[in-house]
């Protein structure tokens, strides 16, 4: 259905302040949802009712043009629930559709698609809910924006089968986030980064390549150091570079003497994962070339427990059952030899989580946040694993973060506030996000994370040619490594946040 004519009948709001469209000011786009008036605590209000049994009912409305210095919007339903069956135990899922047009270009309900978000119901009738379905979208100011929202009761975490009631959505334009600091930008495909606090000092370690290949004989890592919160390097320093081989940084950590840990896994020829320390971030030692076996795609950031170092790894081809695995290594002797063991294997792919990012909080609880690979269905969600005896055994579970897309984690803990951050780039959006909660609060409620914040913008060609955040600390500061650009010139850069 296409919107030829717009009349906007919501009433203009003010720069950056919210914009709200009733349900008055809403249309039908896709199917047959119904223009009711319901019962709400003391009022009788107008509520588009969406079905919780038939699929493809939508309604759209139409802002003002967003006002100018918007760089972003953040979009909120309120959602009424009318029939007594509602409770916390059900969910629903809505996703709101965006899109924009130039001046004199016909809106178009179609073509484009939003991230479904699952919420737990309220206890009751007659209870509203706020829903946001758009933490932070990036937009373009000066033009109007096409709000279409639907209603997902297809999707399997759509558990309750009576009508929502749309009451009013909430378009709140926001500004854009803190630029980003360049560490590596010259010629060539700069990727893949990690970044460790050694003291005050920051050690970036990246891979450079000519494209997005990990096993190509011409890619190396290098590493540079900065000691003014990221805003000068120092020369780049080779780390590793085997001609038969490609190198790429995918783990970091400290050893129990406080010095730098780097994982590069050397992909092509004899594939094998080594493991390097620095002091300094310019003087690089090779100290272990464990043998493992299932071989790792991927040996991801390590930390300490009380058996010595420990780290994730998982093994895939992406494709087979039989390749996917996942679990833990260990190390007793502060990095020098390592003990494998699995904790899963032979899944589908769909449910190996990948680029797995942990910390520990004492009692010997692990909370781990990784990656999905499965995209395009209705578990494409964050995992998260948790373990109360230090890694001996393990909980799998998935979480309510669904803005997701092949989207690597990476955790900070502090320790002063019980708080944990959860980073994370979302591709084709362009925008590095986090999640903050308390890990007393979120270690047994996986479905319970709050609404993402944005950090960063980044620029992607491909969706891959951008991601994989990677996070350290210096106080009170979170410094993110991660990439971007085109398919064949990326460079590694550097947001900061502070913490709450």
């Amino acid at each position: 259905m296409v919107l030829g004519l717009v009349v906007f009948l919501a009433g203009a709001a003010s720069a950056f302040e919210p914009i709200h469209l009733k349900s008055t000011d809403f249309i039908i786009a896709t199917g047959q949802p119904t223009l009711l008036t319901w019962p709400v605590s003391t009022w009788h209000v107008p509520v588009w009712s969406l079905s919780g049994g038939t699929v493809g009912q939508s309604v759209a409305a139409v802002t003002p043009p967003l006002p100018q210095g918007c760089a972003g919007v953040r979009v909120e339903l309120l959602v009424a629930n009318q029939e007594a069956p509602a409770s916390s135990g059900l969910s629903d899922v809505f996703r709101t559709h965006l899109s924009q047009v130039a001046p004199g270009e016909t809106l178009a309900w179609q073509g484009v698609v939003g991230t479904p978000v699952t919420t737990p119901l309220a206890d009751g009738a007659n209870q509203v809910r706020s829903i946001v379905t758009e933490s932070y979208r990036r937009v373009v100011p000066g033009r109007p924006l096409v709000v279409r929202v639907q209603r997902e009761p297809g999707d399997p975490n759509d558990t309750f089968t009576r009508p929502d009631g749309l009451i009013e959505v909430l378009v709140t334009p926001l500004k854009a986030p803190p630029k980003t600091l360049t560490v590596e930008d010259s010629p060539g495909y700069n990727s893949w980064p990690m970044i460790q606090a050694l003291g005050n000092k920051l050690v970036c370690a990246y891979s450079r390549g000519s494209g997005h290949s990990i096993g190509e004989g011409k890619r190396a890592v290098f590493a540079r150091t900065s000691s003014d919160g990221g805003k000068t390097w120092t020369a780049e320093t080779l780390v590793a570079d085997d001609p038969a081989s490609g190198e790429v940084t995918i783990g970091k950590g400290l050893d129990a003497n406080g010095a730098m840990l780097l994982w590069i896994r050397c992909w092509g020829g004899q594939s094998r994962h080594e493991l390097y320390r620095t002091t300094d971030g310019v003087c690089f030692e090779k100290i272990s070339t464990p043998q493992l076996s299932p071989l790792p795609m991927q040996i991801t950031d390590i930390f300490a427990t009380d058996e010595g170092l420990m780290c994730l790894w998982f093994a895939t081809d992406y494709s087979k059952p039989e390749s996917n695995a996942w679990g833990t290594l260990v190390s007793t002797d502060n990095g020098v030899t390592w003990t494998q063991r699995a904790v899963e294997s032979g899944m589908d792919v769909g449910e190996l989580p990948t680029e797995p990012s942990a910390l520990t909080f004492g009692d010997g609880r692990i909370l781990v946040i990784a990656r999905t690979e499965s995209g395009g269905t209705a578990n494409y969600t964050q995992f998260q694993i948790t373990s109360t005896d230090w890694g001996k055994t393990w909980s799998k579970t998935r979480t309510n973060i669904r803005d997701v897309s092949s989207s690597t984690p990476s955790l900070v803990y502090d320790r002063d506030t019980g708080l944990v951050y959860n980073y994370y780039y979302e591709r084709g959006r362009c925008v590095l996000k986090r999640r903050v909660a308390m890990v007393d609060e979120i270690f047994d409620r996986p479905l319970a994370w709050p609404e993402a914040e944005v950090v960063a913008f980044a620029d992607e060609d491909r969706s891959y040619d951008a991601g994989n955040v990677n996070a350290t600390t210096i106080g009170k500061t979170h410094y993110l490594a991660l990439y971007h650009g085109t398919r064949t010139e990326t460079a590694v850069i550097v947001a900061t946040a502070r913490a709450r």
